[in-house]
């Protein structure tokens, strides 16, 4: 990747950052460690991977994605409205009522959800069963999962990971934000998952390990994912929990919470300066 290109992404994770702050302030609830952790993980994917028409929000041939840690929902409408999809104004609406934008992602409510998340587990097993109907259907589109770690203590995420290697899905790649935290504390106190990268290895996956906030590695996972064959992918991406505001950073309490009016200055005040500098 050029520095051009890492620049330009860099700029639109800020402005990502800048609307799930946005989002959850003006809900005073939401989400927003779990959806600063992923920003990059999302940001590369609907700009640079992924073969979608904002356009056509339901083009036959689009490759599909599933935020199976539904309660990131913060992270992937600002995702979509920063691709293009409805005006970024509109993420003040988060989880009031009467708007599209819900406390978890509604396919019935937003053009660009493929599929309604928020029960942990059932996301996973979503995307396997789109894997699954591209094979059947000779269709070449792709589809991308984001997971929490947290989730991967729910038994479903196994039985989806047994069965998209057994059918061979080598047209799924999973991405696991390992961000180490949950609602209750670090993950490996609550009920360890770990060794992640093993675990997925035994249920016949083809494991990458980066950082989820590099955009060199979360492309160079990409580009590897594309060249395996017979096996689904898993990126186990090592990422920091409420990346790009500082007072959020590795912050457990940040999992569920909406900044006051002095922490929402705050994080504007870091995030555009950030973004002032990458301009620059």
């Amino acid at each position: 990747m050029d520095e051009a290109a890492k620049k330009a992404l860099k700029i639109q994770a800020c402005k990502v950052r800048m609307g799930i702050i946005e989002g959850v302030y003006n809900a005073k609830s939401g989400h927003p460690g779990g959806s600063l952790s992923c920003t990059d993980i999302m940001t590369y994917l609907y700009f640079k991977e992924m073969n979608i028409r904002p356009e056509q929000p339901v083009w036959e041939n689009r490759d599909r994605f599933v935020l199976s840690k539904g309660h990131a929902a913060p992270v992937l409408y600002s995702v979509l409205a920063n691709r293009g999809y409805f005006p970024v104004e509109h993420l003040k609406t988060l989880r009031k009522v009467g708007s599209d934008l819900q406390g978890h992602p509604s396919m019935k409510l937003l053009e660009g959800v493929d599929i309604s998340t928020g029960s942990l587990g059932q996301g996973i097993s979503a995307a396997v069963g789109m894997a699954l109907g591209a094979k059947i259907q000779n269709k070449d589109f792709r589809v991308y999962a984001v997971l929490g770690d947290g989730e991967l203590q729910e038994g479903q995420v196994w039985e989806a990971a047994m069965y998209a290697a057994a059918k061979k899905l080598d047209n799924i790649v999973a991405f696991i934000d390992n961000n180490n935290l949950q609602i209750d504390g670090a993950i490996d106190e609550v009920n360890s998952p770990y060794p992640i990268p093993e675990k997925f290895a035994a249920f016949g996956w083809h494991v990458i390990e980066i950082c989820g906030n590099c955009f060199e590695q979360i492309e160079k996972a990409c580009e590897e994912a594309k060249t395996v064959k017979g096996k689904p992918v898993a990126v186990i991406a090592k990422t920091v929990k409420g990346k790009g505001v500082s007072f959020m950073e590795n912050r457990v309490s940040w999992h569920g919470a909406a900044p006051n009016d002095e922490q929402y200055q705050q994080a504007m005040t870091e995030l555009n300066a950030a973004l002032a500098e990458l301009e620059g």
